[in-house]
């Protein structure tokens, strides 16, 4: 094992100026590898950029067809909230001195588990997925709208971060625990989300307005995501943070299985299927 003292030295120089030694954190880094931390930010890199690019193919689709049939809207609606809960989650985490202090408390040997990346990959994701939205808003038949069932996840998720709220405001639980709220709901929608836009390529027997090329992107980042949180544990001693952002875990495991559903439904299932009228299908 090597001992890796670089980002010590560089602490040790911002701390210098600061008056309130009584608040001055020494961090040493302890890693196997140094070499590592280099090949786990280029991973990182990597599954951001293939993430976010995997929102264009279905935007440029939906632009180019000026139409969003073939399209779930249950899909893209639960996929907006999702990132939303997913932003606010990183933002929270990475950003807020108060919720830091938090998460460390609980896991004072540990490291932050969100990365420079992850919040510019919520971020960039939040604003494509909107744009995704607005594009069923221009382009939408009469009969294409929510489904009940996914209405129904919609109100319960944001009814769900609304009563946490007033019971985190009125101390009964951390607000660490309350960011974590908006963890689970991100994985509990990164769960159902895709089921609507499966159901809906089974019942058209066909994966027509639904881009392959944003699932090839989506499968790629969802690999190195979670290889990316692998090294970090090895690397670390630290096998606590793998689980330390439950949703950038989830995130990469739930993507790669559905992403895996959908390259059968693409290339195996209905490769020579048949594309049913749109009215044949309501909701589609």
């Amino acid at each position: 094992m090597k001992i890796f003292f670089s980002k010590v030295f560089y602490i040790l120089k911002i701390y210098c100026f600061i008056p309130r030694f009584d608040r001055v954190l020494l961090q040493v880094t302890v890693v196997h590898h140094k070499e590592i931390i280099l090949i786990q930010k280029i991973i990182g890199w990597i599954y951001f950029f293939a993430w976010s690019i995997s929102f264009y193919p279905q935007v440029i689709t939906n632009f180019r067809r000026k139409s969003v049939v073939g399209l779930s809207f249950d899909f893209v609606f639960l996929n907006l909230t999702g990132f939303l809960c997913y932003g606010l989650f990183n933002v929270a985490l990475f950003w807020i001195p108060e919720i830091q202090d938090e998460y460390f408390a609980l896991h004072p040997r540990g490291v932050n588990p969100v990365e420079a990346n992850d919040i510019a990959f919520a971020l960039h994701a939040i604003v494509l997925t909107s744009v995704t939205v607005l594009q069923c808003l221009l382009y939408k038949k009469t009969s294409q709208k929510i489904s009940t069932l996914g209405s129904v996840c919609l109100l319960l998720s944001w009814a769900t971060a609304g009563l946490f709220l007033f019971v985190s405001m009125a101390g009964l639980i951390s607000w660490l625990t309350y960011i974590y709220i908006f963890s689970y709901i991100k994985l509990a929608i990164t769960l159902v989300k895709y089921f609507p836009q499966a159901w809906m390529n089974f019942r058209r027997k066909s994966t027509e307005g639904w881009s392959i090329g944003n699932v090839m992107l989506d499968f790629t980042g969802g690999c190195f995501s979670l290889l990316q949180m692998f090294l970090i544990a090895y690397n670390n001693d630290d096998w606590s943070s793998l689980f330390g952002s439950p949703t950038k875990f989830g995130l990469g495991l739930f993507s790669i299985i559905f992403d895996i559903i959908f390259f059968l439904q693409h290339y195996c299932f209905y490769r020579k299927g048949f594309t049913l009228l749109y009215e044949e299908i309501p909701g589609a």
